[in-house]
C-alpha cells in the first residue's frame, strides 16, 4: 500500500505509517510535524500537512517561477494564467475547478503541443493526401476544406498523459512525461470535414490498412509530429478534418488552419496543423507508435514493432473540478466533476469518502450527445477536518474504474478512481 492510498484505507498499520512519511518527508516536512499530524486526525490529517507542502521539484525561486511564466507566454497565443503551465510552455493544464458547463470554454480549453503553437499563414499552407494507397493524390487548400460538406461533432478530449502524477501520488510508481494532474483534458464543439470524404475523394484503395497525419511543428526525430491510425478508424464518420472550435475558427493554439478530430482516441492521434496525409498499403512504424504513446511494462507484451502496446482507445475516466488538493469551508456545497468513456455515455457517477467501501451516488446533469463528457454533482456537508473523496464512473456498456493498474513507463492512461484531498476549514 503507498502512501496517499495508505492514508485513505480505513486501518492505521505500522506499514501505511512507515510509507506515509516516506512520502512527506520527501516534501520536506520534518518529523515532529508529522508526528503532530498523526496524532491529532491520523493518516488522513497527516497527508493533508505534507499535501500542503511543496515538493522538492515545485521548490523554486521567486526569480526561477518569473523566468518559466516569461517564457510560457512566449509560446502561446491565448492567456496562460488560467491553466498550470507545463514543460517549459509546451502544455497548459485545465482547471477543472474553472469550468462549469458541459463544453468547456475555448479560452479554458487544455493544450499539448510538441513544441511551441505555430502561426500558420494561410496563404502558403496547403493538405497534400498522398501515398501507396491512393489512386488521385491530391493537394487542398483551406477554401477547398471549406467548400466540402461540414460536420458537427462534440467530442472530449484527453491526453494519454492525463492524471499521469496520480502513477506516483497514487501508486508511489515514478513515470517518464508531464506530471499532468486532473486538467489534461476538455470538451469541445468541433466542426469540420469527414476525413473519409477526403481520402475517398483521393481514390483510396482496398489495399488501405493505416493512415498516417503529418502536422506542421518539426520539433521531433521526424519531420513534423505524426500519427498512425486504422483505416477502418480514419473512415469513420466522425473522424473529422477540423477547422472550428466551440463555433469559433480554430484558434491557434489548438491547430489552425486544420487538425483531426479522432473522437474517444488519446489527445496524441488528433494531429494539430495538419500538412499531410499519408494512406499506406501497409503498416507505418514512427516514434509515436513504437517508442512514444506505447505501454511499455510487464504487463504489456511488445505490437509489431513497438516496444510494447500501442495506445489508441482511451479509457473510462472521472475527476472532480476541484485544485488538487482543495481547502473548502466548513459549509454545505454542491460538489461537481466530469466523467468519460470512449465507449458510450457514462450511466452513473459514485463517490466515496471511506475509499470505497461504502460508494453514494452522484447526480448526472446534461444529456450526453455524441462524445461528449457527463457532468455529475452532489451534496456535501462537511465539519472541519482532513478528508479523502474518490470519484467512480461506468458507463452503458458496463464499464467501471479499475480498483488499480498495471505500471507502465510513460505513465499512460491512468484511471483509477483518483483519491482526492479536501481539508475543510
Amino acid at each position: 500500500m503507498t502512501a496517499l492510498r495508505a492514508c485513505t484505507g480505513p486501518e492505521r498499520d505500522a506499514e501505511d505509517v512507515a510509507r506515509l512519511w516516506q512520502f512527506a518527508r520527501q516534501r520536506g516536512m520534518d518529523r515532529e510535524r508529522f508526528e503532530a499530524a498523526l496524532s491529532d486526525g491520523g493518516l488522513p490529517a497527516a497527508l493533508a500537512a505534507c499535501m500542503d507542502l511543496a515538493g522538492p521539484a515545485e521548490q523554486r525561486t521567486d526569480e526561477e517561477v518569473s523566468d518559466d511564466m516569461r517564457s510560457a507566454a512566449e509560446n502561446w497565443f491565448k492567456d496562460t494564467s488560467p491553466f498550470v503551465a507545463h514543460d517549459n510552455g509546451r502544455c497548459l493544464e485545465a482547471r477543472l475547478e474553472h469550468m462549469q458547463g458541459v463544453i468547456t470554454p475555448t479560452n479554458l480549453f487544455f493544450v499539448r503541443n510538441n513544441s511551441v503553437s505555430l502561426d500558420v499563414e494561410l496563404d502558403n499552407w496547403q493538405l497534400s493526401i498522398e501515398g501507396d494507397a491512393v489512386t488521385e493524390p491530391m493537394t487542398l487548400n483551406y477554401t477547398d476544406i471549406l467548400t466540402l460538406p461540414s460536420r458537427t461533432v462534440v467530442a472530449y478530449l484527453d491526453c494519454a498523459g492525463n492524471q499521469r502524477a496520480m502513477f506516483d501520488l497514487v501508486n508511489g510508481e515514478s513515470t517518464e512525461g508531464t506530471q499532468w494532474r486532473t486538467g489534461g483534458v476538455s470538451n469541445g464543439e468541433w466542426v469540420g470535414t469527414p476525413l473519409r470524404d477526403v481520402l475517398t475523394m483521393a481514390g483510396i484503395s482496398d489495399e488501405a490498412v493505416c493512415v498516417m497525419l503529418v502536422g506542421l511543428d518539426t520539433e521531433s526525430p521526424e519531420e513534423g509530429f505524426r500519427s498512425v491510425i486504422p483505416v477502418e478508424k480514419a473512415m469513420h464518420p466522425d473522424t473529422l478534418l477540423a477547422y472550428a472550435l466551440n463555433g469559433e475558427v480554430l484558434p491557434r493554439d489548438h491547430g489552425f488552419p486544420l487538425r483531426a478530430l479522432v473522437p474517444g482516441w488519446v489527445g496524441s492521434t488528433n494531429v494539430k496543423w495538419l500538412g499531410r496525409i499519408e494512406v499506406s498499403s501497409k503498416p507505418i512504424w514512427t516514434r509515436n507508435n513504437t517508442t512514444s504513446y506505447v505501454l511499455i511494462g510487464d504487463e504489456y507484451p511488445p505490437e509489431g514493432e513497438a516496444q510494447g502496446q500501442i495506445t489508441h482507445c482511451q479509457v473510462i475516466k472521472s475527476a472532480l473540478a476541484l485544485p488538487w488538493p482543495a481547502d473548502l469551508r466548513a459549509e454545505p456545497h454542491r460538489l461537481h466533476g466530469y466523467a468519460h468513456s470512449p465507449d458510450g455515455p457514462i450511466a452513473k457517477v459514485e463517490w466515496s469518502l471511506d475509499s470505497g467501501t461504502k460508494w453514494h451516488e452522484a447526480t448526472l446533469h446534461s444529456p450526453q450527445v455524441q462524445y461528449s463528457w457527463a457532468r455529475f454533482e452532489f451534496a456535501w456537508d462537511p465539519a472541519p477536518g482532513s478528508y479523502t473523496i474518490m470519484t467512480r464512473a461506468t458507463d452503458e456498456a458496463g464499464n467501471s474504474q479499475p480498483e488499480a493498474i498495471p505500471f507502465n513507463e510513460k505513465g499512460y492512461l491512468f484511471n483509477q478512481p483518483v483519491p482526492h484531498p479536501i481539508r475543510v476549514t
